[in-house]
């Protein structure tokens, strides 16, 4: 019978799985991983703004991230620095803060290396609670606003024609990123959880027809990947974070290799 740590930690996995799935594959489609990693890196100072005001860290995490999200969408429509160069400053801006604000706490219990990793394994009721409310939220809004995203990951300037609201798709987009990232945060870490959210997509693309083809390749591959890497982290005693992470990562080598070879033919 499986410990009731494993189940968590594996409900836990498979529910974010499902979840960045969409988003995976969207972020994908518009090279936005850098979004990712600047919303990801300001989770630290999410969970430092959490311990000092004595607040749930998930909450604390999502205010931050959902804050870091918001000024992101302003940031990007500015002329004066490229959006690359303003999200290379905020992102690394963003995790210097956190990491100073964690030392500053020092006479708090902090756990810096398992928000830096992950830790799935240490996953409770509650963590359980904001992966499947806000997963299923999230899945509720990517359900309503999927054809205006695809339209705008595709081609924004043709979307814009078509009628869509590109910048209000745009806006989505990025909150939604902000808060599941801020969910998963706890189970892949702070470091890892943009590739978590582009391997599954990125793998799956190469033999998906339609973007709702790949969305479901790309939660076949998380599902499986989570799996593995729990099962890896396990039995190697390693940080369940990274062994997702590794598992992905030969999903993507083998997508590739797979691809490139029927290319030749």
């Amino acid at each position: 019978m499986m410990e009731p740590f494993l189940l968590r930690a594996l409900i836990a996995g498979l529910g974010i799985a499902i979840v960045a799935a969409p988003l995976g594959c969207l972020v994908v489609w518009r090279r936005m991983s850098y979004f990712g990693s600047t919303v990801a890196h300001a989770g630290l100072l999410g969970v430092a703004f959490g311990i000092a005001f004595d607040i749930d860290l998930t909450l604390g995490v999502i205010v931050v991230s959902l804050a870091i999200g918001a000024m992101l969408v302003v940031l990007e429509r500015q002329p004066l620095l490229p959006v690359d160069s303003l999200l290379g400053i905020l992102s690394h801006a963003a995790l210097a803060l956190g990491l100073i604000a964690a030392a500053r706490l020092s006479g708090q219990r902090l756990d810096l290396m398992g928000y830096l990793f992950g830790d799935i394994l240490a996953v409770t009721e509650g963590d359980l609670l904001w992966v499947y409310v806000g997963g299923a939220v999230v899945l509720a809004a990517i359900a309503l606003f999927w054809k205006t995203l695809v339209a705008v990951a595709v081609h924004k300037e043709l979307a814009a024609a078509e009628g869509h609201n590109t910048a209000r798709a745009e806006a989505a987009l990025i909150m939604l990123l902000a808060f599941i990232i801020a969910v998963a945060m706890k189970v892949v870490g702070v470091l890892l959880i943009v590739a978590f959210l582009i391997m599954p997509a990125a793998a799956a693309r190469p033999f998906s027809a339609t973007p709702e083809a790949m969305v479901m390749g790309a939660a076949g591959l998380g599902v499986v990947g989570t799996a593995g890497g729990l099962a890896l982290s396990v039995a190697w005693d390693v940080p369940a974070g990274p062994a997702v992470v590794v598992i992905l990562s030969a999903f993507c080598l083998a997508s590739l290799a797979a691809a490139f070879s029927l290319q030749r033919r």
